[in-house]
């Protein structure tokens, strides 16, 4: 996910982001985990200057309000960033990197995580550095400037490669065979007189794979388990390393790794370490282990390991998170993935934790596709797209997936596993059912269950449950794989362990590697560069376009739509990309995407390019009043050739969502009852103080939504905290646009969507509930009532009338919070972000976010 967007929305004019990376601030033994944001400075007149702004955050940062900036470190002459090992770590090609800031004021070191992100993002911290370039990064005292730490296809001076506490000798013994898979055998042709060669090289070298290697198998152990919020109480060798061989990896993932609000809300949990030191202790006492990648997100978290032996062969490590929690922002519920090469084979572990409840199915399906579809990996080279979970060799999904066994009582279920009839309750499972129907896994196999249902259990013992709610047994928690040459030798659940609701389980792979023949390897690459020599560089390519105008009929607000069309290459390998146009930052507007956007075609090859319409907040509001339109040209260019054009184009159809509360307030028939010029003139009528009496009090639409959830959804429980799905949304949306006030009555989504769906309502006003206006009035006062409401006050008649409107509603969902286990700190955390919106372009203060959370507290524990 782009941090740097997050960093914009609190700078000052004139300033800008270029990159953002996520890593941890190490001060002895804390660790604080810190945005670095690449920041440009560019005055009227005078040299660009360029800083690192340093943000605490709490959560994945996806706006500013996300943030707080600690400290503002100038890239200055006596600046430097290295590279360093602590004493007696072992260095793993794709683990974190370590990096030391320095100025002459002070001395801070990071914990970055390794992949091309962070790659990039040291590249261009290099060139902001005074006489940094892309040719030089040296800096004026001799010091190395990091760049890159993966020693991967760069021609960089001797002194960039220097590391602490290492010679050149010992590092490059411990990368020697990640350095000969295709992708970096191939750099041997990145040498200016051969041009595009290289990329030419790796293809064909894929192409001939099978020539030059064969297959070697290696062990793997798969863990899953739902620690259900618990503390390690006991140790964890009876899952992770009794009764096996010592793995050659290990893949360990966990779920619920912290159930506290906090953890809910935020980033940073103690959970993290507890875990991570308790699987370490319990690893094969036979082998020696080195952690490659911890990942997580709130409560998912994964742990990556390989025997110190094979730590050589890991290389292209990535690491990526996917929440699907409600609005795409809380991780509550979702996926984190590691990808890496293993040799010559690409590996993608994935561990996942999707939507609960027995009739919520179609939700965790929902929850599957978006996080294949939204789990991308950058890849080592920047000119190729990212890399999908499908585009792997070997995929290895683990996690507490969350099927149920349907159609069955919890007594018949408990009498069917007493009689160890498993396969009898197999053909009730969910994942089953849905597996067969093709709604999820596609493709993925599963190994026979010969264990018990591993959910629910009493903490602390093997009784099933016996609370009020008195939860079916279920296989929760399951492990499945995707690829060629994998054979399972075991797949089980752990008894013995009673931390949680949950019993962990396991799976053991030997998983047939690629491994690189290096005498067959250099006679085929030999072979390849031969063949090349013949061809002339002078060719020009040329492609042929399979469509070249796209019309995107009645678009709708978050309703993805494509098209697609086919390039076709000639007789001459060719390399695209799209480009921008005179004087715009980027190829296409905000509301299209290409993917992918640039890419390389061998002859009498074809590519198949999507291009993707979406239509979000931040762009909803012009498309209303006709400031922008769903027009674009799209520039094909071919390197070394001639450019082509593409003509987008669209209508779009309004909607309620994105458009101004006073706007909707003089509406009052449905919004896509009215002439679009009746829309146009409406959406940019200015905001008055005081109404004239021709309007609704609130938005109908709004009316709409929270009545529906006080009819009935005021006892519903996580209310606010779990998705809905998407295909409901797209209902609800339309029957806002186009119905009358029955007309949710008649729709049957549930009561999560309306909820979501009510969020996404307030997220989408280009103006806030609370206006921008008074914004720092309302932190200023967030500690006395008296005040605020005085604040309150002054909002325009239309902001003040949604306001206590909306205050009333959560007040009342709290009266019944036995029920739907809200309380006043949820609710204020979700509704004071949205509500209260750091003005754009404006620094955000350090409390901020504390003190929206307290002024909408106020209102929730005092009467109006």
């Amino acid at each position: 996910m782009d941090q740097s967007v997050a960093i914009q929305e609190t700078l000052a004019e004139r300033e800008y982001c270029i990159m953002a990376v996520q890593g941890v601030l190490c001060e002895g033994d804390s660790r604080e985990s810190r945005l670095l944001g690449l920041v440009r400075y560019s005055p009227e007149r005078g040299v660009q200057e360029h800083a690192l702004f340093l943000y605490t955050h709490r959560r994945m940062a996806i706006t500013g309000d996300d943030v707080s900036l600690d400290q503002i470190v100038p890239v200055s002459r006596d600046f430097t960033l290295e590279e360093v090992f602590p004493d007696g770590e072992l260095y793993i090609l794709g683990s974190d990197v370590t990096v030391q800031l320095d100025t002459a004021e002070l001395s801070l070191i990071f914990q970055l995580p390794f992949g091309s992100h962070t790659r990039t993002f040291l590249q261009e911290v290099a060139r902001a550095c005074p006489g940094g370039s892309q040719s030089d990064n040296l800096r004026p005292d001799g010091k190395g400037l990091l760049v890159d730490q993966s020693f991967r296809g760069q021609d960089k001076p001797e002194s960039l490669l220097t590391r602490q506490n290492k010679s050149k000798s010992e590092i490059t013994d411990m990368v020697r065979s990640s350095t000969i898979t295709v992708s970096d055998k191939a750099h041997i042709l990145s040498m200016q007189k051969f041009g595009l060669r290289d990329t030419i090289v790796k293809l064909r070298l894929v192409q001939k794979e099978e020539d030059y290697t064969y297959i070697q198998n290696f062990r793997f152990f798969v863990g899953t388990y739902n620690v259900n919020g618990q503390s390690p109480k006991e140790c964890l060798q009876p899952w992770l390393s009794h009764g096996i061989q010592a793995p050659d990896v290990y893949c360990v993932g966990f779920q619920e790794l912290d159930l506290s609000k906090e953890a809910f809300f935020f980033h940073d949990t103690p959970k993290e370490e507890e875990w991570f030191k308790a699987v370490s202790e319990s690893l094969h006492p036979d082998a020696k282990y080195a952690k490659v990648k911890l990942i997580r997100l709130v409560g998912i978290m994964l742990l990556l390991y390989v025997k110190q032996e094979h730590a050589a062969h890991i290389s292209e490590v990535e690491a990526e998170t996917v929440g699907t929690g409600i609005m795409g922002r809380m991780g509550n519920k979702g996926g984190v993935a590691i990808r890496f090469q293993f040799h010559n084979t690409s590996i993608c572990i994935v561990n996942s934790h999707l939507a609960a409840h027995t009739e919520e199915y179609e939700r965790r399906n929902q929850d599957y596709k978006d996080i294949c579809s939204r789990m991308q990996f950058c890849q080592v080279d920047p000119s190729l797209p990212p890399l999908t979970i499908s585009k792997h060799d070997v995929i290895l999904w683990l996690g507490d997936l969350n099927y149920r066994i349907e159609e069955l009582d919890v007594e018949k279920v408990k009498k069917l596993i007493e009689e160890k009839a498993f396969q009898t309750l197999y053909a009730y499972d969910q994942l089953k059912t849905q597996v067969a129907a093709k709604a999820v896994f596609e493709g993925f196999t599963e190994g026979k269950l010969t264990f018990q249902p591993t959910y629910k259990y009493d903490t602390g013992s093997d009784k099933w449950d016996t609370s009020e709610k008195c939860r079916a047994p279920a296989w929760c928690d399951r492990i499945l794989w995707k690829g060629k040459n994998i054979t399972q030798l075991s797949y089980q659940s752990h008894m013995a362990l009673k931390t949680s609701d949950h019993k962990p389980v396991s799976s053991v792979f030997d998983i047939g590697v690629k491994v690189i023949n290096e005498e067959l390897y250099r006679k085929t690459l030999e072979e390849i560069v031969r063949s090349l020599d013949k061809m002339e560089n002078a060719n020009i390519p040329s492609v042929s376009l399979s469509k070249q105008e796209f019309f995107f009929q009645n678009v709708k607000y978050m309703q993805l739509q494509v098209e697609s069309f086919t390039i076709q290459n000639g007789q001459v390998p060719c390399q695209f990309e799209f480009i921008n146009k005179p004087d715009e930052k980027s190829y296409c507007k905000q509301w299209l995407n290409a993917n992918p956007s640039r890419g390389f075609l061998l002859p009498d090859s074809a590519i198949e390019i999507e291009l993707e319409l979406f239509v979000n907040k931040t762009m909803a509001t012009k498309l209303n009043s006709g400031e922008d339109k769903l027009e674009d040209i799209l520039v094909l260019h071919l390197d070394r050739g001639k450019d082509y054009f593409l003509s987008v184009s669209g209508n779009y159809l309004p909607s309620c969502f994105g458009s101004p509360l006073h706007t909707l307030c003089y509406m009052r028939e449905p919004i896509l009852n009215l002439p679009l010029e009746t829309i146009r003139q409406l959406t940019l009528m200015p905001l008055r103080t005081e109404d004239d009496g021709s309007q609704m009090e609130i938005p109908k639409e709004l009316q709409m939504m929270v009545d529906y959830l006080y009819r009935k959804a005021i006892q519903q429980e996580d209310l606010f905290q779990q998705p809905g799905l998407r295909l409901e949304f797209e209902h609800i949306r339309d029957c806002l646009d186009t119905g009358t006030n029955d007309t949710l009555e008649t729709l049957s989504a549930s009561n999560h969507s309306i909820a979501e769906a009510l969020l996404l309502f307030l997220e989408s006003l280009p103006e806030p509930v609370i206006c921008y206006s008074a914004y720092y009035n309302c932190l200023e006062c967030s500690g006395n009532y008296t005040a605020s409401k005085q604040v309150i006050s002054t909002l325009p008649t239309f902001h003040k009338n949604v306001f206590h409107y909306l205050m009333v509603f959560l007040q009342e969902l709290l009266k019944n919070s036995a029920k739907n286990h809200l309380d006043e700190n949820i609710l204020a955390s979700i509704f004071g972000s949205l509500l209260l919106r750091n003005p754009a372009g404006h620094q955000k203060l350090e409390t901020a976010e504390k003190k929206a959370q307290e002024f909408i507290r106020q209102f929730l524990y005092n009467s109006p």
